[in-house]
């Protein structure tokens, strides 16, 4: 099963994630399939940087943003409709 996550980058008390796609039994900062953006919470406001049509393309396939990827990413989702997309 498909999950989109972030990943964890960056130094110590300094987190900057990549918002990925992986298996969902994966190690959170394992192997992933494809990059799909960047998420920077130490910036103000938060920096978010996806590749909507990609997620779009993720989702299609069956993959399930984990809770922390799909608040961080609700822009995205809810401007394409893409939570109400069947899996």
């Amino acid at each position: 099963m498909l999950a989109i996550r972030l990943m964890r980058t960056g130094a110590k008390k300094r987190p900057s994630y990549r918002i990925v796609v992986k298996e969902k039994q994966s190690k959170r900062d394992g192997a992933y399939l494809e990059n799909l953006g960047t998420y920077n919470p130490t910036r103000e406001p938060a920096e978010i940087k996806l590749k909507s049509d990609r997620v779009q393309y993720w989702i299609g396939k069956g993959a399930q943003p984990t809770d922390l990827s799909s608040t961080v990413g609700s822009e995205a989702w809810n401007s394409r409709d893409l939570k109400s997309r069947p899996h």
